[in-house]
């Protein structure tokens, strides 16, 4: 068996008049993420670590800011899409392993649920998605609570299809 590693991250600053969304999960928070599409961290760090697993390039690649088609996107949307791309390849996703990074709001509560959402995308039982949540001990950008950063893990095993 073929296996590939990938890493991924992603930073969008907070800010006025956006909703905040972790793992496609709306969050309930006066600042929302600054972006293109909905500028889902988590999911764009998901997306890249995948990618990268297989040097596909990252998701600007696949879907360039630059694109109105791709303005306000639903991440989780996008995320299918890259699961297709794996898969046309012959490969799945073994797990996936991430962290976000946020002072606030408290991510804890809403884990189970990005777990869960994220896992039902890409066909995975909820066990092979791990996130967690950190702070940034009030240091830098994310500290100061302009921003929210995510990083990403993705194992994909099988192999290029002949």
């Amino acid at each position: 068996m073929k296996i590939r590693i990938g890493n991924g991250y992603d930073i969008h600053q907070l800010g006025r008049d956006r909703a905040l969304i972790l793992g496609g999960v709306k969050l309930d928070h006066p600042l929302g993420l600054v972006g293109h599409s909905d500028a889902d961290v988590l999911t764009h760090a998901i997306m890249d670590a995948i990618l990268g697993a297989l040097a596909l390039g990252d998701i600007g690649h696949f879907f360039p800011p630059t694109d109105p088609q791709w303005a306000g996107a639903d991440s989780l949307k996008l995320l299918a899409q890259v699961h297709q791309e794996i898969q046309q390849r012959g490969w799945q996703i073994g797990n996936i392993d991430a962290v976000v990074i946020a002072e606030r709001p408290k991510l804890k509560p809403h884990l189970i649920a990005m777990r869960d959402r994220l896992a039902t995308v890409l066909n995975l039982d909820i066990d092979q998605v791990s996130i967690k949540a950190t702070t940034n001990e009030k240091l830098d950008a994310v500290g100061e609570e302009k921003g929210i950063a995510a990083y990403a893990v993705a194992l994909l095993v099988g192999g290029e299809r002949e």
